[in-house]
């Protein structure tokens, strides 16, 4: 059988933009953009990723995801409406509540140039947040930026 051939969408890209995937599981500010990776923020084209963390071990083994998935989603809706609102050039998903999964997803169509994730402090640490940073730079090949960030 010969392997079927599809078309992918093609979208116009400025060659010269900065390509930033941004993963984070509270809502985020131009400002806070600003702040991790300064004015190169301006001209970025962004992807925002909010994966749907898990508070606990047991929620995640249970598959109990509506609620995670629900403030994913607001998170990712409402950090793309406040970049977007300062002249960013921003798109949005909600992704897998492994964060490292959310990534690779998101890299299938987004070739980011760096990641930037904002992460809670390690007292706060969602479930499966605590080993994203170590693994991040090895195992996408780009430069990855960290930020603490509070929850709400």
């Amino acid at each position: 059988m010969a392997p079927v051939l599809r078309e992918a969408a093609v979208r116009w890209v400025d060659a010269g933009a900065m390509r930033i995937l941004v993963l984070t599981s509270e809502s985020v500010t131009a400002d806070d953009l600003r702040t991790t990776i300064g004015g190169e923020a301006d001209d970025a084209e962004v992807l925002v990723v909010a994966p749907a963390l898990q508070d606990s071990p047991l929620r995640f083994w249970m598959s109990d995801v509506d609620d995670a998935i629900s403030r994913a989603d607001g998170v990712q809706h409402d950090s793309v409406r406040m970049l977007d609102d300062a002249g960013i050039d921003v798109e949005g998903d909600t992704g897998e509540s492994n964060p490292l999964t959310a990534i690779e997803d998101a890299l299938v169509g987004f070739d980011a140039d760096r990641i930037v994730v904002f992460r809670h402090r390690d007292d706060d640490l969602a479930y499966h947040e605590d080993s994203l940073v170590g693994e991040l730079e090895e195992r996408f090949e780009r430069p990855v930026q960290t930020q603490l960030i509070s929850r709400p």
